[in-house]
């Protein structure tokens, strides 16, 4: 419960003070390059119910389907699917990443419950049709917008490292623990050095 307030209170707050940034990032999206501003992506939450995360376009409108072409370049071991000059990605969704601003909008997915402010990153149906053993645990709670993995490396973590940093947060969570990733999180986004997009 005291989670799912802190959720509640933290995210308007956030759609409130970031209103006038992401009407500024919607117009560079649509006069940048064609497609919607939005897009809806299908992940797998809590106990593996599918929900559709909302992010702020940074890709090319085909992107999904351009994925298959490029699963050889994949420069992660594990699962997950991500490349330093990923070709989709669009030049002002390149600034967007780097920021992690296309990630703006999972506040309303906080807001109407399938998301959390911290918790595992969630992840596509065909990635987590790979989880092996213990893995799957990280289905046990709500994904988060940020997390453990995400202030101890992100994409310079193996899918393995990141998984068992994860799992740690879900075996052994706190209010105080989500405070301190929330406190951590910006300078992390500001400070990080090669990431992959």
């Amino acid at each position: 419960v005291k989670k799912r307030i802190m959720d509640i209170i933290i995210s308007l707050c956030a759609a409130i003070l970031f209103s006038v940034l992401g009407a500024l990032i919607a117009i560079l999206i649509k006069s940048t390059s064609k497609g919607p501003v939005f897009v809806k992506l299908a992940r797998i939450g809590e106990h593996g119910a599918p929900f559709e995360i909302y992010k702020f376009r940074s890709m090319v409108a085909n992107a999904h389907s351009l994925k298959t072409e490029l699963l050889s370049q994949n420069e992660r071991n594990g699962p997950l699917f991500k490349m330093k000059q990923d070709p989709r990605i669009t030049r002002f969704g390149r600034f967007l990443r780097r920021f992690s601003l296309d990630e703006l909008p999972n506040f309303y997915n906080v807001l109407i419950g399938n998301m959390s402010l911290v918790g595992p990153r969630p992840h596509e149906p065909e990635e987590v049709g790979q989880y092996q053993g213990y893995q799957r645990k990280l289905l046990n709670i709500k994904p988060g917008i940020t997390g453990l993995a995400q202030i101890s490396g992100r994409s310079s973590l193996n899918f393995d490292e990141e998984a068992r940093l994860d799992l740690y947060y879900v075996e052994n969570w706190s209010i105080k623990t989500d405070i301190a990733i929330l406190f951590k999180t910006p300078f992390v986004v500001l400070f990080r050095k090669n990431e992959v997009a």
